[in-house]
């Protein structure tokens, strides 16, 4: 798995999964709020199978090592 997340876009799922599990565990927006789960996931690892599946790439582009040598 390349990674196919920018930082920013990494930042919003972290705070938004983080959010949504609160809203869970505290009874607010159960059980809905354990779907904060899925960003939170995708934001710490920065791969999202939908950004993949649609060709859709927010981290800046890493230069090719190889081609350097």
């Amino acid at each position: 798995m390349r990674t196919n997340e920018g930082l920013l876009d990494r930042g919003i799922r972290i705070i938004l999964g983080l959010v949504l599990i609160g809203l869970a565990v505290t009874g607010r927006w159960a059980p809905w709020g354990w779907i904060g789960v899925l960003p939170l996931m995708t934001g710490l690892l920065g791969f999202c199978g939908l950004y993949q599946i649609l060709g859709i790439k927010t981290c800046p582009v890493q230069a090719n090592k190889r081609s350097e040598m």
